[in-house]
């Protein structure tokens, strides 16, 4: 009887243990990468870098978008942009995540616009093509001019 309790108590401080570690680590992330660059031609309205972040939580996703190549020539309130992103979807197909949150974007500052909101499915890999941003009524169309770097977004 006794080696059965001990047998028991093994067990059960085992499980506590292997329970505890998993409590205990870190929170790994589901989009890999998280953060990302590429390029954008923006027409009339300029040309630049943009660095992309995205974030997900089951099959809710969000990419935020800051951008060199447009900038704004005026102060634009938060909650003023509109924007649509448009990603490539597993190197054929495409998706859009679009929203109109952006924080305050003081005059001549690169334009930042996010979270952006999307469905993803497990094991999506999306790489950014096109960008549009309306503000004040004011439409622009920017195209990916690079590859996204480390590499498209899996999630």
């Amino acid at each position: 009887m006794r080696h059965g309790r001990l047998a028991l108590g093994s067990a059960l401080g085992a499980g506590a243990l292997a329970v505890s570690a998993l409590v205990l680590a870190p929170a790994a992330g589901a989009v890999e990468p998280q953060e990302a660059s590429i390029g954008f031609e923006c027409g009339s309205f300029g040309s630049g870098s943009a660095a992309l972040k995205a974030t997900q939580n089951g099959t809710a996703a969000t990419i935020e978008v800051s951008t060199s190549a447009i900038t704004a020539p005026i102060d634009v309130g938060a909650g003023a942009v509109n924007s649509t992103l448009t990603l490539t979807k597993n190197g054929s197909g495409t998706t859009t995540f679009s929203g109109n949150s952006n924080p305050a974007i003081p005059a001549g500052s690169p334009v930042s616009t996010g979270p952006l909101s999307g469905t993803v499915a497990a094991g999506d890999s999306l790489e950014a093509s096109s960008l549009k941003i309306v503000v004040f009524g004011i439409t622009v169309n920017c195209t990916a001019t690079s590859a996204q770097t480390p590499g498209p977004f899996k999630f």
